[in-house]
């Protein structure tokens, strides 16, 4: 009798432990992914103390502050490829303390983790910092283009596609950007990219109201070509992408500096070559990083000869919308360190906005953006349209030509990018 149930017993666990063994054997390729934490391999140029792939990957690998909390993505950063190790680098100290990251010596390989195919669930593509050379214009070619083709070609030889992240904008070239979008819908994957800006915090803590008329906007920040080109346009593109009629894009650019610059500043319209200087005065206004006028701690509002000689190699591009907004991109390095966004909609009124950057923090605007790519590494899908980064990448580039063409004025017929934003303001609250 106790034989008996005794072999009844060690039967039944036989035969228990076999169902559980198949059981993951009997789930579909789709089910077996959706079961396990998501998969990540992070390809980056450099990995060091404030770089990009730093501030993004390291969020993966030990969680970020959310909600009032500290939070942990529910996924893993399981392979890495960095093209170029200096004395600074932090990806072998991350290897070491990570050992569910393994580094690779090429994008195929942090792709198929040492394999043939495809085996990750979301790329992380971050082509900011290291050394790489610029064109004659004063672009840095970071190889974002390069890299987005040796994925691309993965995923054609692996017969599947996983969602893709690309750090800023998409490309120092137009035509390589509208490549990109386009083999992304050809293909059908989640395609993200673009700055943190739009989805920092903001003072005051709100949106442009949806379906707003806009007139005009004028976007100011500090910095230099076309890394910190992009970060003014795709915020203050954040903001008038909400008007009615949704986006349209961009029909034409001028570039303004030296004695054009400071001539547009003192025109007093957009009509006699400058701006709305009302809303260049509250975009100053709301500033938290203003450069005292004088030497004393209170904020004393600058003149125009302050501005001259605090920021000497000021510049802007002024843009028209194929709707005919008016937009200008102002860069006054030595006056401003925050970016700050005015607009004048359509009762006359103006509504204006700083994007919070706290650079000599943990640079906490970084956190957002990984919330948001940790939603298109879940769904599939970006929680944006990636043709914003596509337009003001396209904005960015045609503003240099302009520059390198002696500030001549450009038709943008190729910026014909149009696109709905989502209604939800995505920027962090909290």
């Amino acid at each position: 009798m106790l034989s008996k149930m005794h072999c009844s017993r060690r039967s039944f666990l036989a035969g228990a432990a076999s169902s559980v063994s198949l059981a993951p054997m009997l789930l579909s390729g789709s089910a077996r992914a959706a079961a396990r934490r998501p998969r990540i391999a992070a390809l980056a140029t450099i990995y060091h103390k404030y770089s990009h792939a730093q501030h993004i990957v390291d969020r993966f690998l030990e969680g970020y502050g959310w909600e009032g909390k500290h939070y942990r993505p529910d996924m893993d950063v399981v392979s890495l490829y960095v093209e170029q190790v200096g004395e600074d680098d932090l990806s072998r100290e991350r290897l070491s303390r990570h050992p569910e990251m393994k580094l690779y010596p090429t994008i195929a390989e942090a792709l198929t983790q040492g394999g043939s195919k495809l085996d990750v669930d979301g790329v992380l593509l971050i082509g900011e910092h290291g050394k790489y050379p610029a064109n004659e214009k004063g672009q840095v070619m970071y190889p974002r283009y390069e890299y987005f083709k040796q994925v691309v070609d993965v995923y054609r030889n692996s017969g599947r596609t996983a969602p893709l992240f690309n750090d800023k904008h998409l490309s120092w070239n137009w035509d390589y950007a509208r490549e990109m979008v386009d083999t992304a819908k050809q293909m059908d994957f989640g395609f993200m990219a673009g700055s943190s800006l739009p989805v920092t915090w903001r003072h005051p803590s709100v949106d442009l109201p949806w379906q707003s008329g806009v007139k005009e906007v004028v976007g100011i920040w500090r910095g230099g070509v076309d890394g910190a080109d992009i970060h003014v346009l795709e915020a203050m593109q954040a903001i008038v992408e909400r008007r009615r009629g949704g986006e349209t894009g961009v029909r034409s650019v001028e570039a303004l500096k030296g004695d054009r610059f400071w001539k547009a500043l003192s025109a007093g319209s957009w009509d006699a070559g400058g701006w709305d200087p009302e809303l260049l005065d509250s975009a100053l206004a709301r500033s938290h990083e203003l450069t005292p006028s004088k030497a004393q701690y209170n904020h004393v509002f600058p003149t125009h000869e302050d501005i001259q000689r605090l920021a000497p190699e000021a510049y802007a591009y002024r843009f028209e919308y194929m709707d005919g907004l008016k937009a200008t991109m102002i860069q006054l390095n030595g006056l401003v360190g925050d970016v700050n966004v005015a607009a004048r909609i359509d009762d006359g009124n103006i509504f204006s906005v700083m994007f919070h950057l706290p650079m000599r923090s943990l640079r906490n605007f970084f956190s957002p953006q990984v919330h948001h790519i940790e939603t298109l590494f879940k769904t599939g899908k970006s929680p944006y349209p990636v043709e914003r980064t596509l337009l003001t990448t396209g904005m960015t580039a045609a503003g240099i030509e302009s520059t390198f063409q002696n500030q001549k004025k450009l038709d943008t017929p190729h910026l014909a990018v149009k696109y709905q934003a989502v209604e939800e303001s995505l920027f962090w609250r909290t």
